[in-house]
């Protein structure tokens, strides 16, 4: 029921690029009521060389659009939207790397490259395709799996990688770690500076995950979530009860739902084990669902 189809729910707009004048006269609605306004905002912004390199990019494949959509099939129509969304990406991600080399550079040009820590990460992953997705919010490790490296020659040795189970909230305490203040009782991430400089010897062996923001944008059901090094165990509630188990080693792309194998059986209640322990950890429970989510069914 997720709606992130990459042919029915992007946005014409500000995933595509078409201007909302193209789209009023090809007849293209919006998936979401903000699309034509945000893509205009966007523009607005721009400086007067900046809208001239935009222009001079996207005019022509707009111009080529504009003749080719009325005897688009729906399969051209899907592999036009997903090359344009893809390119756009690829070359967004060529910018950032532009843009980090720009920092180092500047930090080494100034002598603080080697007492300055730099982390490069993102807030979540993204969905290009698999699954026939775009976007994010599943648990599932596209989205759930960010990029992390971090840079201080002072402390970090250089090359070295790590399979522990870091999760967004312990950022914040690592940086605090590294500021020499105190880490707040109230946050419920750890530093992870003992696994950076080798002192750490012992680690979570699972992560927790929840997404509640339904019935919102693009649909995905609420679930919650433990994943372990191999094994990723999947509860969505709300309006259904469905629990899915993965092996992630036997299957990377999580397309084998073994929660009712019955070799998985012992796999399967240690991962509930986890889940509910986490799950008092972090305090999200039924009792704060029906407190905090009135409309939800149990």
């Amino acid at each position: 029921t997720a709606e992130m189809n990459i042919l029915k729910h992007m946005n014409w707009a500000g995933d595509n690029k078409i201007p909302p004048t193209l789209m009023d006269e090809l007849g293209l609605k919006e998936y979401l009521s903000w699309d034509k306004a945000a893509f205009n905002g966007n523009l607005g912004r721009m400086t007067a060389a900046q809208r001239a390199t935009w222009d001079s990019i996207y005019n022509p494949i707009m111009a080529d659009f504009k003749i080719k959509y009325p005897s688009m099939s729906k399969e051209d129509l899907m592999r036009w939207r997903y090359q344009r969304y893809m390119q756009d990406y690829l070359g967004t991600v060529a910018a950032v790397d532009d843009g980090v080399g720009r920092l180092l550079e500047f930090l080494k040009d100034n002598r603080l490259d080697e007492n300055t820590i730099v982390i490069y990460t993102s807030d979540q992953g993204f969905y290009l395709g698999e699954h026939g997705w775009f976007d994010k919010r599943f648990m599932y490790e596209e989205s759930l799996r960010t990029p992390l490296l971090i840079r201080y020659p002072a402390e970090i040795k250089a090359g070295q990688s790590s399979k522990a189970l870091v999760q967004n909230l312990d950022f914040a305490p690592t940086i605090l770690d590294y500021a020499g203040l105190a880490i707040p009782k109230d946050m419920q991430g750890k530093s992870f500076r003992g696994l950076l400089n080798g002192k750490e010897k012992q680690w979570r062996d699972a992560v927790y995950y929840t997404y509640y923001e339904y019935p919102s944008i693009h649909m995905v059901k609420r679930h919650y979530g433990i994943r372990t090094e191999r094994y990723k165990l999947i509860h969505f509630y709300y309006d259904k009860d469905e629990w899915e188990l993965y092996d992630l080693e036997k299957d990377p792309q999580e397309m084998q739902n073994v929660y009712h194998v019955q070799g998985y059986h012992n796999v399967r209640e240690e991962m509930h084990h986890k889940l509910d322990e986490a799950r008092a950890y972090y305090k999200d429970s039924d009792e704060n669902d029906k407190k905090f989510l009135p409309k939800v069914k149990h």
